[in-house]
């Protein structure tokens, strides 16, 4: 069920909104908020160094890092789905693309990125985004802790002094020698690099917090770059070639499966790493104080194209491969951005620093990048994801994939990491354990630990078995899934065993019943399930230990929150967002009975309702001492715009029945003053000759009811002489034909309403009488008959016919 939204221009309550159906739309002038400019420049300053730093781990031309990092900003900044996240080169792809150019060469690698830009716009446009979190985060993770311990190993070989090797396994054999073979000037800078990226966060005090607005990774490059500067250090620095000899893109060459591995090994973890980053980003965003209200969820499908379509510039203009980067995204967010055009703008920023700083990059030395990628690498196996996949018992897929993607490479590893878990995954489902014990006090307990599957049926049925007839047995499954045929074994048995006379009860791990919602143990009924009555016969819960019993409201609340809350969250949220626009305003009894969004098959946003006892409408002017009504209206039809109106009544109504044997002697208590707003039906009964002097109804002469309402035959103060009455059969009794011609009656009350009448004359609004049998759970539409073919108003009535509605038989109204 959901909520209309009207489209049409609507008048708000200080009068109409001017329309000009001629004129051309404003002009959307483009502005950039303070807090994305300021952003941008933290995000530049970060991207800056770890784009050369990232591009000197690869092999590639360093020009390739900034090339890359302006294209991720520029291009999957205006083209992704994630507004927040930021792109460029990342330390994830460092593996994959160095041996991509050591095996292929720089021009084969560029055409590689162009390729696996074209395939992420392809799997973007069939929106199988989404199937990418369908992988196992522990291969996810230990996918990222490969690719780290990989960066880590060859750039300790750049901080010492030497030259990093082809794997890991070749760094790691290598490593002794270069240990004896120390550069002291290369290792110096590098220990001051480190230095500054783990103390620069950690300052104290006030001053701290001020200089930790400047990004570590700047700081300690500028550190480095000074220290070597003074010191007049020999080291190797970045070599910037002019961009005139800037190497583009080539055909690709090379053994044809070598380069589809290659495209798909570069598309699978580019396209993982950015969406991953943009779910993570949305969580962080999400969670910031005063979020932006422009910055929505991620479109994760448009957010592969943008990927796609940035790694096809990038690779064509000679860059490297580009995904998202979680570094970057995070200081996006933290530093305050609330577009995209953050993203943008420190593309832009990388494009100047390219073309106008050359002679300050140059300064750099590669030992203090190559200890930044080093740090890098290090955060990449993080102490937090093994401890989530230890608690989640997936420690065993998390080292075979890092094992698997630093020995074998990222798509051998991947894929030796996914077969892991989908073996354990296996054994976790197969491996059921089932016992069956009874207790002193002869109560059998049938323990299931584990998944219920096919295979566990065998084992099943013969412990259910054993449990003698007449017998009570408790079956306890500590497990979340169970297949058809257990489901059916279970079933059987538990029908068998109830027809010998015995009984039996299916609990959950902490001995709730499965059947039941743990907050609505009470009775059978469920949330969100066919409505029905709360009074259930069902056995009354324990009381707790404590002797106190929880409220009955509370009881309710609790199983909302539960069970019906997680499933109309994400509407009543947009609720929230756009404000409350019903298309009818509906009034009816305060009976507990009367469930509207029930008998209307309707939801939140759906109706305006307006409650009270006995339906009524109290007209314009009455000195009733409560405008709450006439408020509701006023309100609904000038500021709501509702489309419609409907009065329902219903059968067995207490307030038609106090007016009926109510006497008016005594004290005017608060529901007498009340009715006096249905006096006008009554004496509408009354000149029907449906209800004697004094209220005596036909068959009923001993109720005494309002005196003076008139004698029968007498038309009622409006004029109309119909009757209402419902189509295929006579009113049960006296109350029921007062409940309809109350329906009636306060149609035409609504019609002496300002704004109801004004609606009425532009043809905007439509008003529609309702009669709902509580007994019958059937609902009843006013269809009035005219001569003029329009709504019908007083004096105009003939046949005034509640009809039944059906499924199969609609009713215009």
């Amino acid at each position: 069920m959901t909520a209309c939204v009207r489209t049409s221009d609507t008048e708000s309550a200080h009068g109409p909104r001017a329309q000009q159906p001629h004129a051309p739309p404003p002009r959307k002038r483009f502005r950039i908020a303070g807090a994305d400019v300021s952003a941008s420049v933290a995000v530049f300053l970060i991207a800056l160094p770890l784009s050369l730093g990232i591009a000197l781990a690869t092999g590639a031309p360093l020009q390739a890092g900034l090339v890359a990092a302006a294209v991720g900003g520029l291009v999957a900044g205006r083209l992704g789905g994630a507004p927040l996240q930021v792109s460029g080169p990342a330390a994830g792809l460092t593996v994959v693309t160095a041996d991509l150019i050591q095996r292929y060469g720089w021009r084969t690698t560029c055409a590689i990125t162009v390729l696996a830009g074209l395939a992420q716009v392809g799997l973007g446009c069939l929106r199988v985004a989404r199937t990418a979190l369908a992988v196992s985060p522990a291969v996810v993770h230990g996918m990222l802790a490969g690719i780290g311990v990989t960066i880590a190993v060859a750039q300790l070989h750049i901080v010492l002094g030497g030259t990093p090797q082809s794997s890991v396994t070749a760094n790691l054999g290598a490593l002794p020698a270069q240990l004896a073979d120390l550069h002291p000037a290369a290792l110096s800078i590098s220990l001051l690099t480190l230095l500054a990226l783990v103390l620069w966060p950690r300052l104290p005090g006030w001053a701290g917090r001020v200089a930790r607005t400047v990004p570590a990774p700047l700081v300690a490059v500028t550190a480095a770059t000074a220290l070597a500067g003074f010191a007049h250090l020999r080291l190797d620095k970045v070599e910037l070639p002019s961009w005139r000899s800037h190497a583009l893109v080539g055909l690709p060459e090379g053994p044809v499966l070598g380069l589809v591995a290659a495209v798909l090994t570069v598309t699978l973890v580019c396209g993982v790493q950015s969406l991953l980053g943009a779910v993570a980003i949305d969580k962080l965003s999400g969670a910031r104080p005063g979020s932006a209200p422009g910055v929505g969820r991620s479109d994760l499908d448009r957010e592969l194209r943008g990927q796609g379509a940035a790694n096809i510039v990038s690779g064509a203009l000679g860059g490297l491969p580009i995904a998202g980067v979680a570094v970057r995204s995070v200081a996006n967010v933290r530093a305050g951005a609330v577009s995209r055009n953050s993203t943008m703008l420190h593309g832009v920023w990388v494009v100047v620093a390219a073309l106008l700083l050359v002679p300050v990059l140059e300064l750099i030395p590669l030992a203090a990048l190559a200890a930044l990628v080093m740090a890098i690498g290090i955060q990449m196996v993080s102490l937090n994801h093994i401890r989530s996949v230890t608690r989640h018992r997936e420690i065993l897929v998390y080292v075979v994939t890092t094992l698997g993607v630093a020995v074998l490479g990222v798509l051998e590893g991947v894929a030796t990491g996914v077969a892991v878990a989908v073996a354990v995954a296996l054994h976790r489902l197969a491996r059921t354990r089932i016992t069956c014990e009874e207790d002193s006090e002869g109560v059998h307990h049938v323990h299931v630990r584990g998944q219920l599957t096919f295979l566990a049926v065998p084992r099943l049925s013969r412990c259910l078995h054993h449990i003698p007839q007449r017998a009570h047995a408790v079956v306890e499954l500590d497990g979340s899934f169970m297949d058809h045929a257990a489901y059916e074994t279970l079933n059987s048995w538990l029908d068998s065993h109830a027809a010998h006379g015995g009984s039996a009860e299916v609990t959950g791990r902490g001995g709730q019943r499965i059947t039941e919602p743990a907050a609505t143990a009470h009775c059978g009924c469920r949330p969100w399930t066919p409505w029905r009555n709360h009074q259930c016969d069902t056995p009354q819960e324990a009381p707790r230990a404590d002797g106190r019993e929880q409220h009955h409201l509370a009881k309710g609340i609790s199983a909302f929150q539960q069970h019906t809350a997680p499933r109309v969250r994400g509407e009543l949220a947009r609720l929230a967002r756009e404000g409350q626009q019903p298309v009818q305003l509906f009034l009816t009894c305060a009976d507990s009975r009367v469930v509207t969004s029930m008998i209307t098959s309707s939801g939140p946003g759906d109706l305006f309702v307006v409650r009270n006892v006995g339906n009524l409408v109290p007209l314009p002017g009455a000195e009733s001492g409560d405008d709450s009504v006439a408020a509701a209206i006023e309100y609904a039809v000038d500021v709501l715009q509702v489309k419609s109106i409907t009065v329902c009544g219903h059968s067995g109504c207490g307030a038609m029945q106090a007016l009926l044997t109510t006497p008016t002697t005594g004290a005017p208590t608060p529901l007498k003053r009340w009715l006096r707003h249905a006096l006008p039906s009554l004496e509408r009964m009354v000149g029907q000759g449906l209800v004697g002097t004094a209220g005596e109804t036909e068959g009923e002469g001993g109720a005494s009811g309002p005196a003076g309402v008139g004698t029968p035959g007498t038309p009622s103060a409006s004029g109309a002489t119909s009757t209402p009455r419902i189509a295929g059969r006579a009113p049960v009794d006296v109350v029921e034909q007062l409940c309809l011609t109350n329906v009636v009656q306060q149609l035409e009350h609504l019609r002496a309403h300002e704004a109801v009448a004004r609606r009425l004359a532009e043809g905007t609004i439509e008003l529609h009488g309702m009669y709902f049998h509580v007994g019958e759970a059937q609902a009843y539409l006013l269809a009035e008959s005219t001569d003029g073919g329009g709504t019908a108003t007083a004096g105009q009535a003939s046949d005034e016919v509640f009809s039944q509605v059906t499924p199969t038989r609609p009713v215009e109204v």
